[in-house]
Formats: C-alpha cells, sequence, structure tokens
C-alpha cells in the first residue's frame, strides 16, 4: 500500500501529514502553513502546491494521490465547493483545480467526515467499538456538525450533506440559525448557543467552560438549567439520528461534546426518545485531538 498523503485546509491555517499505511500509522512528515483565506482563492490553492513541495522535500517521497479536509461540502452535481465557512471557495471547483495544478488524483471531504473517518480508523473507536460498521460522528463546538462512516469509508450521500444534523429543526420557535430556519440543533445547544442561553436566563456574561465548571460545583442554578437544557435538547436531538442509521458507535467532538454529562444524562435522554427498549449505541469519547482532521484527510485513501 502506498503512503497516505492528507491536507487538512482551514480558514487561517492547513496542515499537511505523510503517514506509513497501517493500523496504527506512522507520521513521516507534519507540516503546517498559513492558509489565507483571506487572501482569496487563487492564494489559497497555491499554498496547497507550496505544502505539497514541502513536504516532498521534506520526506523525499511523491504523492500518488491526495485526500483533503475541507470547511465546508464539494457538491456532488456541480463539482464545485458550497457551505464553507471560507467563502472565498464556495462556487469554486476545488478538487479539479488541484488535481490539475498537481496532476494526481484528490478526494475531498469536509470536516466532520474527517474526523468521524479518523476516529474510525486511527482512534477511539478502532481501540474501544473495532467491529462497529456504522460510526457518526459528531462535532459539537461554535457549530454543530457531523459525519457518517460505513464499513471505514466516508458515506457523504446524494447531495453531499449526509450526517449534517445540525441543521435539523429542534424547536419550532427556538432561535434564529444563519442558515435560515428558527431552532436548529445548531442554534440551540452550539457552544454560542448555550452560552446565550445562559445569559438569557441570568443576566451574566459566562463563558461555556465556566458554565460548566459552576454546574459540576453545584452552586449556580442557572448553569445548571443550562447543562440541563443541553443533555435533554441533545438526547432528542440525536435520537434521530439513530432511529435513522442506528450507528454503532456515536463519537463526540468538539468544545461542547467535552462534558461529561451527555454521557450519563444526555444518554439517558436519547433512552426516553430512541424508538426502541433501550440503547446499545455507545456514545465515545475521541482520541485524537486536533490531529482527527489531518489524519482523516490522509484517510480518504485509506482502502487503495
Amino acid at each position: 500500500m502506498k503512503h497516505l498523503w492528507g491536507i487538512d485546509l482551514g480558514g487561517t491555517k492547513m496542515e499537511g501529514i505523510i503517514l506509513e499505511p497501517a493500523e496504527s500509522p506512522v507520521t513521516i512528515c507534519r507540516l503546517r502553513i498559513p492558509s489565507g483565506a483571506e487572501k482569496g482563492y487563487e492564494h489559497v490553492t497555491g499554498q496547497i502546491v507550496t505544502l505539497v513541495e514541502m513536504m516532498k522535500t521534506a520526506s523525499g517521497l511523491k504523492p500518488e494521490r491526495l485526500g483533503m479536509g475541507t470547511p465546508g461540502i464539494l457538491d456532488p452535481l456541480t463539482q464545485t465547493m458550497k457551505n464553507c465557512n471560507s467563502v472565498c471557495l464556495n462556487g469554486r471547483p476545488l478538487k479539479a483545480d488541484i488535481e490539475k495544478m498537481l496532476g494526481i488524483p484528490v478526494r475531498l471531504a469536509n470536516d466532520a467526515n474527517c474526523f468521524a473517518l479518523a476516529e474510525t480508523l486511527y482512534g477511539v473507536v478502532k481501540d474501544e467499538c473495532p467491529n462497529a460498521r456504522v460510526v457518526f460522528g459528531v462535532i459539537m463546538g461554535t457549530g454543530v456538525g457531523g459525519g457518517i462512516v460505513i464499513d471505514n469509508k466516508v458515506w457523504e450521500g446524494k447531495q453531499g450533506i449526509a450526517g449534517e444534523w445540525g441543521h435539523n429543526q429542534l424547536e419550532e420557535n427556538g432561535e434564529p440559525c444563519y442558515c435560515g430556519k428558527n431552532g436548529c440543533v445548531e442554534a440551540t445547544f452550539s457552544g454560542p448557543s448555550l452560552e446565550k442561553y445562559y445569559t438569557k436566563i441570568s443576566g451574566r456574561k459566562v463563558n461555556l467552560k465556566e458554565i460548566t465548571e459552576l454546574h459540576v460545583s453545584g452552586g449556580d442554578a442557572f448553569a445548571t438549567q443550562t447543562i440541563n437544557r443541553l443533555t435533554s435538547m441533545f438526547g432528542k436531538a440525536i435520537s434521530t439520528v439513530v432511529n435513522i442509521l442506528d450507528p454503532d458507535a456515536i463519537v463526540l467532538g468538539g468544545g461542547v461534546g467535552n462534558i461529561d454529562a451527555l454521557y450519563t444524562d444526555g444518554l439517558n435522554e436519547l433512552k426516553k426518545s430512541i424508538f426502541n427498549n433501550r440503547v446499545e449505541t455507545v456514545l465515545l469519547k475521541p482520541k485524537l485531538g486536533d490531529s482527527a482532521g489531518v489524519f482523516g484527510a490522509a484517510g480518504l485513501w485509506s482502502e487503495q
């Protein structure tokens, strides 16, 4: 099997990695450079080529294919990018352009899919649920997203939006979301949404880490109300995923995913809402941290 090359493309930086393919892959090279998305599309694509050249020089290897994690989705029909928070990428044929510039095949997947794939191939799923066939990877942070892995491969769907549970409507009269709807999962219990809720009921501005600590200490009823809202809404929201997908494992990433109550009270709320008399799906804490994106990007070619 050939070496696995991956790039995790972010708004401010991009990271490249070369892995020796194995069940526990050895990192041969890992480099970061600024992406400079504020300078426009041509600058970003130029930086990708620069990073690949730097990786070639550092490793003495040449890529035969490249996996890329992106801050958005490649539309399967138009083959252009959409839903990117690095807005200079939207509407642009990133895959085709990079393939032309590098002269090799390229696969793209969004950050949530790369997270789910990395934790499946190399992280907590491999270690704790090695026979899992269906994995749902959740990112709950500034936003809420998700990725689906089936038999160690990313499942993107007909429109490229498979796993995007963050924009399912959870509360009909809930808070407005940037997507144009009200009461989306993201608008209900992303990190900023939880902080906004706490401010609304308490009159104080406190960050999520402090809210969590206040809840654990038992000294702030508003903090406990906020965390209880999180676990209740999480159970309802994730139950729709479980009812439809019935995954073997769900990995909870992002800052909100660090809150321990999700694995106890959140799991109990899931039990209340799921269309079953028990929950066999396991909730897992990720193991790869910031490495997940770039490992997942490289893993897009792992079956080759």
